[in-house]
């Protein structure tokens, strides 16, 4: 299950995993960006605000989480990822090559401050 808090007025969204993320997760995910998209065009921030990283439900929720990020990568200017997991440590360094968004890592409990750089940054171009 995935939690989803779209911060309008500021470009952001939140996410918080509380539990294995589903296929339904990125389809409600779509359900919230793709009309912001299409209203302002492009995100300020993503946030990913995880303590531990939850994994997928099954090879179907993987394939989802894929598709979302390579259909939306391009209109994301920056994605927090606040955690002390080891795995999700190892976000930025990877996400360079698959991504267009500058993403950095926080740690947990840090929330603020990666929320603070977010609204630092400036939207891309659609």
């Amino acid at each position: 299950m995935l939690q989803i808090d779209l911060l309008g007025d500021e470009g952001i969204v939140v996410l918080t995993p509380r539990g294995a993320l589903e296929s339904d997760d990125f389809e409600r995910l779509s359900g919230v960006v793709d009309p912001y998209l299409a209203a302002n065009g492009a995100l300020k921030g993503l946030m990913v605000d995880a303590a531990s990283f939850p994994g997928w439900d099954g090879i179907g929720a993987l394939i989802s989480h894929v598709k979302f990020v390579m259909g939306h990568h391009s209109k994301v200017a920056r994605v927090a990822v606040v955690s002390d997991s080891e795995l999700l440590k190892l976000a930025p360094h990877a996400a360079k090559h698959f991504v267009a968004a500058e993403v950095r890592q926080f740690p947990s409990g840090d929330k603020a401050r990666a929320l603070g750089w977010l609204k630092g940054a400036v939207p891309v171009q659609p």
